[in-house]
């Protein structure tokens, strides 16, 4: 499945680096790519990856999930 999360608070390359590899350490997440200008984040994941499993993985770095979809 694809989801597109927008993200809050990413200003920097390193901000955006960091989220991508958050997401991609989620089992079940083949791929996670990071749009810094447009504050989203596009993954390919396993029907089993929750929303939720994504939103905390964004939360632990201190950055806000607005809306997944």
């Amino acid at each position: 499945m694809k989801k597109v999360i927008t993200i809050e608070g990413m200003r920097c390359p390193h901000c955006s680096s960091n989220v991508e590899k958050a997401l991609k350490a989620i089992e079940g997440v083949q791929s996670a790519v990071v749009d810094l200008a447009a504050k989203t984040a596009t993954v390919e994941a396993a029907e089993t990856v929750t929303d939720a499993a994504l939103e905390a993985a964004v939360d632990d770095l201190g950055f806000e999930v607005k809306g997944i979809a």
